[in-house]
């Protein structure tokens, strides 16, 4: 019964295949392999257009020389209060893009308010240089509440960044999980919605370690070679990366291991709502569900063999859990079976 993160899930058969098969023999290093190379086309066809693709390591790195390449003096990156770039990168943006800042926008649900948004843009004079100055907005999708920007939330955004000349950047380290929920396309989540790069996450969905930077306009990634060789993220031996996103992308498995995790997500949800002390904090629209209940409950349920984090409150739910209780956060993955779900079902309180 693991559901403290996707993050400690394997990796899917299919991708543990793969590197096996392509670990065998010699093939030229820095991604100049033919493996390679058929992977950044994938990826073309993927987004239906011609995009730039650098494969890194980490999602952090992903998101970090993403934005450095958006780099401004006295930059700032607009992103939700509680966004990873800013609770859980332990200051790699800042570090990457030599000292840009993160500039918090407030949202209900982990998603970005648009009059927030406006708000923390017009609050940057051009001709006050001691404020600094913009450089992008980014969002995370699904975002780290669990919920998901629709469409149109996404269009909304988008414009007003470009209004103010700027990029928008996606953090996707669930982008999988955010797309079966919205049913749509990688190209209809992306740059058809307006997003100029996209922090491409595949770790968390099956891969042992994926992650990859897309920029839907090339000319936007001239600088990234050196920005990704400097960051030390340039592999020797970047076959590997290319064997597990291969494997990811073949047959759709990408989008089957998203399913089945937000399915299991589903079944917990069902089942938590059945409950008397135990309740949804809000709704879940991807693989992570927030809870509270109290914390002798959840005493009782890790000793009994569940595993799950407690939560910081965020800002827009503040006042809402009781001093007896805390708010608690499961994740579910491609690994999570009904056996899991249903034994912590079981053991809550009817």
């Amino acid at each position: 019964m693991n559901f403290a993160s996707d993050n400690w899930a394997g990796s899917a058969k299919e991708v543990a295949a793969s590197l096996q098969e392509h670990s065998v023999g010699f093939s030229p290093a820095y991604g100049a392999s033919d493996l390679d190379r058929a992977l950044e086309r994938r990826f073309n066809e993927l987004f239906e257009k011609e995009v730039a693709v650098y494969f890194v390591g980490t999602g952090t790195a992903a998101n970090s020389l993403a934005l450095s390449s958006m780099n401004r003096p006295g930059g700032f990156v607009l992103c939700h209060r509680e966004a990873h770039l800013i609770e859980d990168e332990c200051g790699a943006p800042e570090f990457f893009t030599s000292g840009a800042r993160m500039a918090p926008i407030d949202g209900d649900l982990g998603r970005i308010d648009l009059e927030a948004l406006r708000e923390g843009l017009e609050r940057f004079d051009p001709s006050f240089v001691h404020h600094g100055q913009p450089m992008a907005v980014s969002v995370t999708q699904s975002t780290e509440a669990g919920t998901v920007y629709s469409l149109d939330q996404l269009r909304e955004i988008a414009d007003m960044t470009h209004q103010h000349g700027l990029p928008l950047h996606l953090d996707g380290a669930r982008f999988a999980n955010a797309m079966v929920t919205l049913g749509a396309t990688p190209a209809e989540m992306t740059w058809k919605a307006g997003v100029d790069v996209i922090s491409f996450g595949a770790t968390k969905n099956g891969c042992w370690c994926a992650e990859a930077i897309v920029f839907f306009d090339p000319d936007r990634a001239k600088q990234l070679p050196f920005i990704r060789k400097r960051a030390a993220q340039l592999f020797s031996k970047t076959r590997f990366i290319a064997a597990q996103l291969h494997a990811y992308l073949d047959d759709d498995l990408w989008i089957r291991l998203a399913t089945h995790a937000n399915q299991m997500a589903q079944r917990l949800v069902a089942g938590i709502e059945q409950s008397s002390e135990i309740r949804m904090a809000w709704g879940c629209q991807s693989n992570e569900l927030f809870v509270t209940m109290p914390k002798t409950l959840a005493e009782r349920l890790q000793q009994a063999g569940a595993t799950f984090y407690p939560w910081p409150t965020p800002s827009w739910f503040a006042g809402r859990v009781a001093s007896s209780e805390s708010l608690y956060r499961l994740v579910t993955s491609f690994a999570t079976t009904t056996t899991d779900v249903d034994q912590f079902i079981d053991l809550l309180p009817k």
